[in-house]
């Protein structure tokens, strides 16, 4: 059955960056050999990565400190090596950091601080935080979360050699009998068809719209689509694996002090939970060791990361309450003075501290990009077709995962436990469907020598969406790509 979705595909000036939350935890080793460490996983296209974290370990250093980076290390199980310190102090924090802290050790668990791509002071003609909750899903009106937007294009625009068209949109790229790009195709603002040319051309649609529009740039060369001779664009799509927990802090069976604590709002929570990043739990091991394996030669398996959250803004949390059950179990929408008082519940009587499980969405056949043959955008062009297929081994990871987080929230005293792990991902987490190739050592260290820097950046926005912790972070790392491209070309204007 078709289904028309509603997708955070980033079609705005910046892309989905703008409207990210900010997390910017780190691959780790591991995550480059999941094939080598691992093994294979029956019904799943799992390869490791031609590249090591070792040689994009100095290039992260640099995205830290161009996009802006706040944060601070400490050391843990499964901390990854760093050659530096985050570039910016820890933004704030609220008072229950302190108390996940406190419940993390009494339980043997290792509460850490969460990097953020948000400035926690002024800098690059940045502001520092402002506090006001309106992180994920808004964009940020001081500039100091690090979109593509603030962090990278207000540099490329101001040094003269970006040209940005707006409310444009690409249909095709253009290539000769060689198989050689020649210009992009597009719509502009007043629906006119232009193309432009260049030296270098990026692509970064993000996982659909990428795919789409390969699929679409058809040639002599590529009548599957651009890059497509071995039919694999599209596919492989990853989202992210795992699920959402929270517990409920009722304010009445708290003190004065605990309820006004959680009151406040503003601040960041900022913690998480790496203990199984690789789980050693051999009572899991044996279960996934029935089923489609994915076990290590000495018993462990891929775990994730769990992160810690309230939804801050008033938006988020009076979300919800318009819906109400009746004596029969069937929700009805209320309003007036029904509303009113749910708003106030809501607002008056209790916090919900939520998280957030993060594991690997492993490739498969079952999960593509295509293109749609019946339904058109505004312009004629097919829209994109997304099959949405789930492996049943990152539900058993993200289970396992969001009971670590539920045993962390009793520890804290919630009430009101409750978690959910599906297949069903959420539409901002996705990567992938562009397959990644080894560049051959003598092509490597001669004829790309000189763009040796943007590939790295481009390999590490590839890498870093391989993670679902690391989710938001591949709009920056792909516009410090373009950046590079533009600022490298000083002496002629590019679009």
């Amino acid at each position: 059955m078709n289904q028309v979705g509603v997708w955070w595909n980033g079609n705005v000036v910046g892309g989905s960056s703008n409207f990210m939350s900010g997390y910017f935890h780190r691959l780790k080793p591991i995550d480059f050999r999941l094939k080598s460490e691992f093994g294979e996983i029956s019904g799943a296209n799992i390869v490791d990565w031609p590249i090591s974290y070792s040689e994009l370990e100095p290039y992260y250093a640099m995205v830290e400190k161009e996009v802006g980076v706040s944060g601070r290390v400490v050391e843990h199980p499964h901390q990854e090596p760093r050659s530096s310190n985050f570039p910016y102090p820890p933004v704030a924090e609220l008072p229950v950091s302190s108390w996940i802290d406190k419940a993390a050790d009494s339980i043997g668990y290792h509460a850490i601080p969460v990097p953020r791509a948000i400035l926690s002071q002024p800098d690059m003609g940045r502001k520092s935080c402002e506090y006001s909750g309106y992180c994920s899903s808004y964009g940020c009106s001081s500039g100091a979360k690090g979109s593509g937007r603030a962090a990278l294009l207000n540099h490329a625009v101001a040094s003269g050699n970006c040209t940005i068209k707006p409310n444009s949109k690409v249909y095709k790229i253009a290539t000769d009998k060689a198989g050689k790009i020649t210009s992009v195709h597009y719509y502009d603002q007043v629906g006119r068809k232009q193309q432009v040319q260049a030296k270098i051309y990026v692509v970064a649609c993000q996982a659909v719209e990428t795919s789409r529009l390969l699929l679409a740039s058809t040639g002599e060369k590529f009548p599957n689509g651009l890059a497509n001779n071995n039919g694999q664009v599209g596919k492989n799509l990853l989202f992210s694996g795992g699920g959402t927990g929270q517990g409920d802090f009722i304010f009445s069976e708290l003190s004065e002090e605990k309820a006004n604590a959680l009151k406040q709002v503003g601040p960041f929570i900022n913690r998480a939970l790496q203990d199984w990043y690789q789980i050693n739990d051999q009572q899991f091991v044996q279960q996934m060791s029935k089923s489609n394996s994915g076990i290590s030669q000495d018993g462990r398996a891929k775990g994730g990361t769990i992160d810690f959250l309230f939804h801050q803004n008033p938006i988020a949390r009076a979300r919800g309450n318009q819906w109400q059950y009746d004596e029969n179990d069937n929700e009805k929408l209320v309003w007036g003075e029904q509303l009113k008082h749910a708003l106030k519940h809501e607002f008056t009587s209790y916090k919900t501290l939520r998280f957030e499980v993060f594991n690997d969405w492993l490739p498969t056949d079952d999960c593509y990009v295509s293109l749609d043959d019946e339904v058109t955008d505004q312009w004629g062009d097919p829209v994109a077709k997304v099959r949405i297929g789930y492996h049943n081994h990152d539900l058993a990871v993200g289970e396992y995962l969001a009971k670590k987080g539920e045993k962390l929230l009793s520890a804290l005293g919630a009430k009101n436990i409750s978690s959910s792990v599906s297949g069903a991902p959420s539409t901002n987490l996705m990567v992938a469907v562009v397959v990644l190739a080894m560049i051959p050592k003598p092509l490597y260290s001669t004829k790309t020598a000189k763009h040796m820097k943007s590939i790295i950046f481009l390999l590490l926005m590839v890498h870093s969406c391989q993670r679902a912790a690391v989710y938001r972070t591949h709009l920056p790392f792909m516009l410090m790509l373009l950046e590079w491209q533009i600022l490298s070309n000083q002496n002629g204007k590019n679009q």
